[in-house]
């Protein structure tokens, strides 16, 4: 019951599931060992530095779509080395829930050169390399924050 007696109503939203995979693709040709990563401003206008990912086209698997997308976000191509595990969240847009899980791998760059001139839905704002150890200070997102710790962890078995 509210506060004037009337029992509360819960309006429940439509919830709709959505699948994306990107990941991280790390340039070993230095010590640095540098991430590409991209920039996004969010609903409200705020900068926002994440992990390129995006969803799965036609009959794309998850690892098919994690290097086509990081391919388009920041122009390196990469080569998947491992499964870095799957995030999911949800959120409110447009009137309905999204329960979105996030496929990421391990890559390694395999060339190209940093742009955000290629991605067809012009959603990152900038691209930049940051190194490997210091990913976790750069990232605006708690669960792509442990993505990067457990990638600082199986690189050096690819080594």
């Amino acid at each position: 019951m509210g506060r004037t007696g009337a029992p509360l109503i819960h309006q429940s939203l439509p919830t709709v599931e959505e699948v994306s995979a990107g990941g991280i693709v790390v340039d070993t040709s230095t010590d640095l060992l540098n991430v590409a990563i991209i920039a996004r401003l969010n609903r409200g206008g705020r900068l926002e530095w994440c992990l390129p990912k995006g969803h799965p086209e036609n009959q794309e698997n998850n690892e098919q779509a994690a290097v086509r997308e990081i391919e388009e976000e920041t122009g390196i191509c990469g080569r998947v080395l491992a499964a870095l595990g799957s995030i999911d969240y949800w959120f409110t847009v447009s009137g309905h829930r999204v329960h979105k899980t996030v496929h990421h791998f391990l890559l390694v760059s395999t060339g190209g050169h940093l742009t955000i001139e290629n991605d067809p839905d012009h959603e990152a704002v900038d691209v930049a390399w940051v190194p490997l150890a210091d990913l976790g200070r750069k990232l605006s997102f708690p669960n792509e924050r442990r993505i990067a710790d457990l990638a600082r962890e199986v690189l050096p078995q690819y080594l």
